[in-house]
């Protein structure tokens, strides 16, 4: 395709999809619902001709060399595929939470004045890998009755295309617009400069992938955008804490998945119980075959682990995000310590406390400048269908608009209605 047909092509990609979130603005709850569960029912009665298509990416990611992360980041299993049909369902279960006026309050004047929730419009969404995605974002895309358009990475096009085809067969079988949720076709990389530069069809970008992308969209859109750079996660185990239930829950936040975001990619340990903790969480870690980079410290407690595989920490190790079965490790004084040093290398994604200290917890709570805490929990947590949202778009670690796990309400905004009875201004 070249450049002038790409330029052509997105525009009618976003001039379809301006005409559809007419009709999605508008759509009842129920008929969104029936398109989710059209959606849902579709997505396991496929099952198996998807994996077909979705075999085929992974042949060409392979022979390509991706790493093995990076090839099970494209799976779309028969377990992927029902957690994404039980995304559709837990959306449809919601309530639809467009249309609904919050704050409503009588002024002096007389109007009564408040707030309605509605959709944004269009979105674009860019994103690298992972196939799931596409019904996270088309099913989230209905509910919060938005059009979309969804730009995937070339690696997943048979997966994403496939996927499409039955989201938009779910959108006809609802009787709503099949335009809602456009696929872009082409994986010609002006495509992404052309939809990150139509504000006049296109309300917000969402990037979900690697840094060198997300960067290239912020410097690059003409349009707002809702993202996160990287996930470099904090667990942080402190003085005093339930040794027990810190190892596992630091072994869970590091290696029950190595490629998503939302992994320890950094533990800190409260000097008061670093003799106790770390020979313990080596030892699991040792097992896994996870690389410990570590503190003078930590090195020294370490060195006694058997068959652990360790190295220094330099100090480029406290901002990285490794998606591999590495850690940073280092020993802090105590809670102040480990705030500081989260909020200075951290990337602001979620980071977490494992105490039993409520005071501890609290002060972490409120002083960790991140878009997800925790207390005493796996930082593997932070993610739209754990917390309840039924699915989500990204994390967004921007401050604006949505922060944190962008589910429904990340992709609504509000207007302000006015109820009056015949009131004049002074």
């Amino acid at each position: 395709m070249n450049a002038l047909n790409v330029t052509e092509y997105t525009h009618a990609l976003g001039s379809q999809a301006k005409v559809a979130s007419a009709l999605m603005a508008k759509a009842p709850a129920a008929i969104k619902n029936k398109a989710l569960k059209a959606l849902a029912r579709l997505l396991r009665d496929n099952t198996a001709a998807l994996q077909t298509d979705n075999a085929r990416d992974l042949e060409r990611a392979r022979a390509a060399g991706l790493s093995e992360p990076m090839v099970d980041r494209l799976q779309l299993s028969p377990k992927v595929l029902e957690t994404c049909a039980q995304g559709c369902e837990q959306l449809a279960a919601m309530p639809d939470i467009i249309g609904e006026i919050t704050g409503m309050k009588q002024q002096p004047s007389g109007i009564r004045v408040g707030q309605m929730r509605v959709p944004i419009g269009v979105f674009g969404m860019i994103y690298e890998s992972r196939p799931n995605v596409t019904i996270e974002a088309a099913s989230l895309s209905i509910k919060s009755g938005n059009a979309c358009i969804l730009r995937g990475g070339s690696e997943a096009i048979d997966s994403n295309k496939a996927l499409a085809k039955i989201v938009q067969q779910a959108l006809a079988e609802a009787g709503l617009p099949e335009d809602a949720v456009q696929l872009v076709q082409t994986t010609d990389r002006e495509a992404v400069g052309q939809l990150i530069t139509m504000p006049q069809f296109v309300d917000v970008i969402i990037p979900r992938g690697g840094k060198g992308l997300i960067e290239r969209i912020s410097r690059d859109a003409k349009v707002p955008v809702i993202k996160h750079l990287d996930g470099n996660c904090h667990t942080y185990v402190d003085d005093p804490c339930d040794i027990a239930m810190a190892v596992k829950v630091a072994d869970n936040a590091k290696t029950s998945k190595y490629s998503p975001c939302n992994a320890s990619e950094g533990l800190l340990v409260a000097r008061g119980v670093a003799a106790e903790f770390l020979p313990q969480i080596g030892a699991m870690y040792a097992a896994k075959g996870v690389e410990m980079r570590g503190c003078p410290e930590a090195m020294a407690i370490l060195a006694s682990v058997p068959g652990a595989k360790l190295a220094d920490a330099t100090e480029q190790d406290w901002s990285e995000e490794y998606l591999a079965p590495i850690i940073s490790v280092k020993v802090v004084a105590g809670v102040d310590e480990a705030i500081a040093h989260i909020n200075h290398y951290s990337s602001h994604h979620t980071d977490a406390i494992l105490t039993t200290n409520h005071m501890h917890a609290q002060r972490f709570l409120r002083e960790v400048d991140s878009a997800s805490v925790m207390v005493n929990a796996s930082t593997r947590f932070a993610d739209g269908f754990e917390f309840g949202l039924g699915a989500e778009i990204g994390i967004s670690t921007d401050k604006f608009h949505a922060r944190g796990p962008v589910g429904l309400e990340g992709l609504t905004s509000l207007k302000y209605v006015v109820l009056g009875e015949g009131e004049v201004r002074n």
